[in-house]
């Protein structure tokens, strides 16, 4: 063999001839005419110094160096056939894949029902998984491939990843069913005495609204933190004196068991954004492309809360506008 650099188009007319061992049907397969087929095979054979197909009775036979390298080129092909060539495109019907979600036990509540019940009809063969990590590794889970998104709301994402507005909801105070003491609206003294449960994520001591209210002058007897929303509603069944602030999405979920219902704070939080979050390195993989954009589709349908002064800008607008989603915009 020499050391011109090969054309590795040119695999595809070996793997044709060895197939059909016929020039004009080889050539009628590839879609070539006659002559450029025998042109490519005559580089063939000047490449690897042997005629490689040679004519007997019954079509083009493999010489012996063809059929030495069969065996390495069909890997390749079929290589090429089912791993490489199917990532060009994503067809959810027929693909066979788990898709692995970041989220809190929140996230769960609020996105699975409506993913899972979509999934089961238009990705019948794909499966979800979701995994609870600290923010510092959300980066590496997602570089690695070990997860593919991030659901949520995340102040402090690494400016590295891409980020999509799925949707934007307030909060919500919830009490127990069982307080006959509060009514519709909390007053500024209930809410300042009764005692509260904290929801704190990723190690952060106090939830982000917390300023809100301190910017109204509203202080919160804390009597709990948890990192945990689906414990709030039990906590308060057990004890009807306890009350807590939630995203609004989620004190719907809760509100359906009648455990809990919400009630008028002294004052209204500003809106929060809901987004999906993605490293660089996934963000022209089909599937995860498909993925997201089937997320996006689904929670499109959730009210949009405009924030007072503009506060909170709509990354997902912004993302059509430029046909880009924003990368790196902390919220």
């Amino acid at each position: 063999m020499h050391n011109d650099a090969f054309d590795y188009n040119l695999l595809s007319v070996f793997d044709a001839m060895l197939r059909e061992r016929s020039v004009t049907r080889a050539a009628e397969q590839l879609g070539l005419t006659q002559s450029a087929m025998s042109h490519a095979l005559n580089r063939l054979r000047d490449y690897f110094d042997d005629p490689l197909f040679v004519k007997t009775g019954k079509g083009m036979a493999p010489t012996t160096k063809a059929e030495a390298l069969a065996g390495p080129i069909l890997e390749v092909m079929t290589a090429m056939r089912t791993r490489v060539l199917p990532q060009a495109s994503f067809d959810p019907a027929t693909m066979e894949r788990t898709f692995t979600l970041c989220m809190t036990d929140m996230g769960e509540l609020v996105f699975l029902p409506p993913l899972i019940k979509h999934l089961r009809v238009i990705a019948p063969h794909c499966t979800l998984r979701t995994m609870q990590v600290p923010i510092p590794q959300i980066e590496a889970l997602l570089a690695s491939g070990e997860a593919d998104l991030l659901l949520g709301s995340v102040r402090t994402a690494p400016e590295t990843l891409f980020q999509q507005q799925i949707f934007m909801h307030g909060f919500a105070t919830i009490v127990s069913t069982k307080n006959r003491d509060v009514g519709e609206h909390l007053t500024r003294e209930q809410f300042e005495t009764m005692p509260h449960i904290a929801v704190s994520l990723a190690g952060r001591t106090s939830p982000a609204y917390d300023a809100a209210y301190e910017s109204h002058g509203l202080r919160r007897r804390i009597y709990l933190h948890t990192p945990h929303f689906l414990a709030v509603p039990l906590l308060m069944d057990e004890q009807p004196d306890l009350i807590a602030t939630v995203p609004q999405e989620l004190a719907n979920v809760f509100c359906r068991y009648g455990i809990v219902r919400t009630v008028q704070p002294p004052v209204t939080l500003p809106p929060f954004a809901l987004s999906q979050y993605w490293h660089p390195r996934f963000h022209h993989d089909p599937a995860i492309v498909w993925l997201r954009q089937w997320i996006k589709q689904i929670f499109d349908r959730y009210p949009v809360i405009e924030a007072v002064g503009g506060t909170v800008r709509d990354a997902a607008v912004a993302a059509r506008r430029s046909k880009q989603p924003a990368k790196g915009r902390r919220m």
